[in-house]
C-alpha cells in the first residue's frame, strides 16, 4: 500500500543539520526555520502525475507532498483547487498579453491562509498539540482559529488593533482567545514569544513551525497541475512574511526532482510586491542583500503585507534570486486604483494585497522587465469583501417613485 505521505525529516534553512520529523519542532538550534524534506525518488516510484486525475479537488490531493502521515488526522473545510483564471481585458489595460488570476479569496476563511492553517493544524493535532498560539495581522489568525476549532485545539491570537474588523470576529466566534495590541504584528509577536516561553503552548507564528509553509506550497503544485504542467513566466506574490513564495518556489523545485516538469525550463520568475510603506524586502533585493532590515513606522492600507522584519525573509531572498525575480513596491493610491481597475473590467474583487500585483505588473511590463507576450500570473491572496474600509461606495439616495437616469449607453 502507497504511504499516505512521503515525509521524511526536518531540516535547518540555515545549516541543512537534520531533524526529527515526528516530534513537535520549532526552530532549530541556531534560530532558523525548520523545512521538511520528502523521499522523492519513493514517491517518484509509487506514483506519477497522471494518478492525480479523479482525486479530491482540494489541496489534499497532493497527500503524498504534505507532511500528514494518517489521514484520519486531516482537518480540512475543502480547501485548495482554486481557479486559474484569464484577465484578458485587464491584460490589455495593462500592456500584458497573457494576463492571469489564482484567485484564493474563494477558499475558506476567504484568504489563502486556509492553506497553511489546514496543514499545520492537521499536522500539530497528529503530533498531539492541544493548545497553540500566535501573532497576526489577522487572515492568519482567522484562519488558524477557525481550523484549530474544527480540530478541538485551543487557540491564543495577538493581532494589531487595526486589524481588519472582520479578521477579529472570525477569531472570536470561533472561540479563541483573541487579544488586540496598540502596534504592529511585531510587537504581537514579542508578546506571544513570551507567552511560549511561559510554556504550554505551541508556537504557531510565521515559519516557527515548519508545515504552514506545505500548505502554501500546494499554491505552487496547483499552478502547475491546472497549466498543464507548464509552467508560467512570472509569478507575482504580495509579500509580507512571504512562506507563501517561499513556498511556490520550494513546490516547484520538488516537482522539478520528481521529473513531472520539464528541468530543461527556467523556473518561473517571482516578483515580491510589497507596499512603499513597508519594503524591506524591496530594500534587500535593490542592494544585493541576502536579509533585510528592520522597516520602521510602517503603514500600508494593504495590511496583511505590513510586516517590518520577515523571520524568513533570506529565504525569500534566495528564492527571487535563484528564480532570476525581482521585488517591487507600490503606493497605496496605485494599488487601490488596480483594485478598482480589477473588478470594473473583469468582476473580480481582490484584496488590496492582491491588487498591489496589478500595479506592479504594469511598472514592470513599461520597463520592459515582462516582455511580450510572456504569461504571467498574479496570486491574489484574499477577497476583497474581508476588506471593507478600502472602498466606500457613493450613490444618490431616491425616494419611493423616483425615475432612474440613464447612464451610459
Amino acid at each position: 500500500m502507497t504511504a499516505f505521505s512521503f515525509l521524511s525529516h526536518l531540516y535547518c534553512s540555515r545549516t541543512g543539520e537534520r531533524h526529527d520529523a515526528d516530534r513537535i519542532q520549532q526552530l532549530s538550534a541556531v534560530g532558523a526555520p525548520l523545512l521538511a524534506a520528502y523521499d522523492l525518488d519513493a514517491l517518484g516510484q509509487a506514483m506519477k502525475r497522471s494518478d492525480l486525475s479523479g482525486r479530491e479537488a482540494t489541496l489534499w490531493r497532493w497527500h503524498e507532498l504534505l507532511p500528514v502521515r494518517d489521514p484520519a488526522h486531516v482537518v480540512t473545510l475543502g480547501e485548495g483547487m482554486t481557479p486559474l483564471l484569464p484577465l484578458p481585458r485587464l491584460g490589455r489595460a495593462l500592456g500584458i498579453d497573457a494576463l492571469w488570476m489564482k484567485d484564493e479569496g474563494i477558499v475558506p476563511t476567504g484568504s489563502f491562509k486556509a492553506r497553511g492553517a489546514a496543514v499545520g493544524v492537521s499536522r500539530a493535532k497528529e503530533l498531539g498539540v492541544t493548545a497553540l498560539a500566535m501573532p497576526t495581522n489577522g487572515n492568519a489568525g482567522a484562519a488558524w482559529a477557525l481550523y484549530a476549532a474544527r480540530a478541538g485545539i485551543r487557540a491564543t491570537i495577538v493581532m494589531p488593533r487595526d486589524a481588519p474588523s472582520i479578521t477579529r470576529n472570525e477569531v472570536a466566534i470561533a472561540g479563541a482567545d483573541l487579544y488586540l495590541v496598540d502596534g504592529l504584528i511585531s510587537d504581537a509577536g514579542r508578546i506571544v514569544a513570551q507567552a511560549v516561553a511561559d510554556g504550554g503552548l505551541y508556537d504557531a507564528s510565521t515559519l516557527k513551525e515548519p508545515y504552514r509553509i506545505e500548505g502554501k506550497k500546494t499554491m505552487g503544485l496547483e499552478l502547475a497541475e491546472q497549466s498543464d504542467w507548464r509552467l508560467p513566466d512570472v509569478i507575482l506574490y504580495p509579500t509580507g512574511g512571504g512562506v507563501g513564495l517561499i513556498g511556490i518556489h520550494k513546490a516547484f523545485k520538488e516537482l522539478r526532482e520528481l521529473g513531472w516538469i520539464d528541468p530543461a525550463r527556467p523556473l518561473p520568475r517571482l516578483v515580491a510586491v510589497q507596499a512603499s510603506g513597508c519594503a524591506p524586502i524591496v530594500a534587500a533585493w535593490q542592494k544585493g542583500a541576502a536579509e533585510s532590515e528592520f522597516w520602521a513606522d510602517s503603514q500600508t492600507v494593504a495590511f496583511g503585507i505590513n510586516v517590518p522584519k520577515a523571520l524568513g525573509d533570506f529565504l525569500v531572498l534566495e528564492a527571487l534570486y535563484e528564480s532570476g525575480g525581482c521585488a517591487v513596491a507600490v503606493d497605496d493610491a496605485d494599488l487601490l486604483a488596480a483594485q478598482r481597475m480589477a473588478a470594473e473590467l473583469e468582476g473580480a474583487f481582490v484584496c488590496p494585497e492582491g491588487a498591489a500585483l496589478f500595479a506592479a505588473a504594469q511598472r514592470l511590463r513599461e520597463e520592459g522587465w515582462i516582455g511580450p507576450g510572456e504569461r504571467v500570473v498574479a496570486l491574489n491572496t484574499g477577497a476583497g469583501i474581508k476588506y471593507p474600509d478600502t472602498f466606500q461606495a457613493e450613490a444618490p439616495l431616491l425616494r419611493p417613485g423616483d425615475r432612474l437616469s440613464a447612464k451610459g449607453s
